[in-house]
């Protein structure tokens, strides 16, 4: 007996030394702490396309594509918002998507695979567009450090359009490399799907989305002194060629474990059952604002039922639903697919800033081109029929013919002569952009110009007092979201700066405060 205990013993002591060692050297193969690029861009790509749809639940009030369903309901479209609002802009940008870039860069380069570095870094420049253009001042230069450091300073929006730039420049250096110098396969659908999602591992369609973003943000700068139309031409030039290089995320039929794989603004997500299409827009498509031109994209942007609302005025039970159902007509959309996808910028989106960027700087012969070329791209796309389950509504296909007939009439500029002002341009892309956060920064930076903007209503049952009150009439608008509520608990000496260096004192105060690219 004795010789068995003692073997015991001295097993017990050698399997004890081992165990050690096994925990000294070895991580759980089920929670892993690092990865390889092909498994981390798919989530850089998705939650970072995704940050802008979530802002898309605020921003469609605020541009008059939609309004409350209810009068008087104190909602966005009447001006009133909260930091609970902005939580997944903020959210979306530094946590879900933006914290795992920089692990996607350093796995990539260690590896010496440089397209998922450059697909990195423009990914990091469209995240970091989006949410500065959303929320102004941003963390950058101390962000992404997870739990070692909660409280970030925020950078100002005026440097992180620098760093957009410069992450677009990057990206495009390594995308531009020939395969011989990637290690690992951009895109791959065995053993499962990895990689490059967006463009299924195309590195050119990645150098031209870096030109098309370099585009919108430096058109955003038109207030500014520096502003060149110039610029922008010889950027949209290295930019996006046809739809076919439109950077956006389709939805799926969820499959274990995956949930919330569809649309955000679908039926089963259910965000916008409060909602109705304004008559700003409506009115754009039915023929009242272009006297005897209906639009073909009526009855598919917006059900050829919809009568359209004013903000803060509501609508009676029973009107502006989808045909043969109870839903709110939103879920009559093309837009408002279950499966259908989400824009973040497209190829119509870039005619238009092409075309704003040659009126200004005095080519109306491209400004006229451009112009239509971005109405008949953006018809060609939603114009291709299909139908939507739940609702079961049909959507009506958009032929060749539809699109010249329209691009002939009334509702567009038929000559150079007759492009005077910005309105042909701005409105056609306003219906082009339906839904796309980016429309309010076109709204700010043109100061909501009525002469513009002819079908926009400023909401008149309570309107936000404060907003409504500002002594500056182009300040009677939202100029900036909130901060995140995360930011507002966790990192409040950077919010309190925030609300100093814009000089507010209150929530409701600091959304009429212009952002820098909003400033001259």
């Amino acid at each position: 007996m004795k010789k068995y205990l003692l073997f015991l013993g001295l097993f017990g002591a050698t399997a004890l030394s081992s165990c050690e060692k096994f925990l000294d050297v070895n991580s759980n193969p089920n929670n892993p702490v690092v990865s390889t690029p092909n498994f981390l861009l798919p989530n850089v790509i998705s939650n970072g396309i995704q940050t802008q749809m979530f802002t898309a639940l605020r921003t469609p009030y605020i541009t008059q594509y939609v309004v409350s369903r209810t009068a008087n309901s104190g909602g966005n479209d009447q001006y009133y918002f909260t930091n609970a609002q902005s939580t997944n802009t903020f959210n979306y940008s530094y946590f879900y998507s933006g914290g795992n870039i920089p692990q996607l860069i350093q796995v990539a380069q260690a590896e010496g695979s440089v397209y998922y570095v450059g697909a990195g870094k423009i990914m990091q420049a469209l995240i970091l567009a989006h949410v500065t253009d959303m929320l102004g001042d941003v963390p950058y230069t101390e962000a992404y450090q997870g739990g070692a450091n909660y409280t970030p300073k925020y950078d100002s929006q005026q440097s992180i359009y620098a760093v957009i730039n410069q992450l677009c420049d990057e990206g495009v250096v390594e995308l531009s490399k020939p395969a011989s110098a990637n290690f690992r396969a951009f895109y791959a659908t065995s053993p499962s799907e990895s990689g490059d999602i967006l463009y299924k591992g195309d590195p050119a369609k990645w150098v031209r989305l870096a030109y098309s973003l370099k585009a919108r943000q430096a058109q955003h700068l038109t207030k500014k002194q520096s502003y060149s139309p110039a610029a922008v031409l010889a950027l949209c030039d290295k930019g996006f060629t046809s739809t076919a290089d439109d950077a956006q995320i389709n939805f799926q039929v969820a499959v274990a474990p995956l949930s919330n794989t569809t649309n955000i603004f679908g039926t089963t997500r259910s965000n916008f059952g409060t909602a109705v299409f304004s008559s700003n827009v409506v009115k754009y498509l039915n023929g009242t604002t272009f006297p005897g031109v209906t639009d073909p994209r009526f009855g598919i942007l917006v059900p050829t039922t919809s009568a359209g609302v004013d903000p803060g005025a509501g609508t009676a039970a029973g009107t502006n639903v989808t045909p043969g159902t109870t839903f709110t007509d939103f879920y009559g959309s093309w837009y408002a697919r279950d499966l259908g996808y989400f824009e973040a910028i497209t190829y119509h989106e870039l005619q238009f800033i092409r075309a704003e960027a040659a009126f200004r700087a005095g080519n109306k012969t491209l400004a006229l081109a451009s112009l239509k070329e971005g109405i008949r791209a953006h018809m060609a796309k939603v114009g291709q029929g299909g139908s939507n389950a739940v609702p079961p509504v049909t959507f009506p296909a958009i032929s060749s013919a539809q699109i010249s007939a329209y691009l002939a009439s009334s509702a567009v500029a038929q000559t150079e002569a007759a492009l005077t002002t910005l309105r042909p341009i701005m409105e056609q892309k306003y219906i082009a952009m339906f839904l796309n956060p980016d429309s309010w920064s076109d709204l700010r930076r043109l100061d909501f110009d009525p002469a513009i903007y002819v079908n926009f209503v400023y909401p008149t049952r309570t309107v936000n007092p404060v907003v409504a009150g500002q002594t500056d009439p182009t300040r009677r608008y939202p100029r900036r979201l909130l901060p995140g509520a995360t930011e507002v608990l966790y990192n409040p000496n950077a919010i309190a700066k925030l609300f100093s260096d814009a000089g507010a004192t209150t929530n409701d105060d600091y959304v009429t405060k212009p952002l820098w690219f909003d400033m001259p």
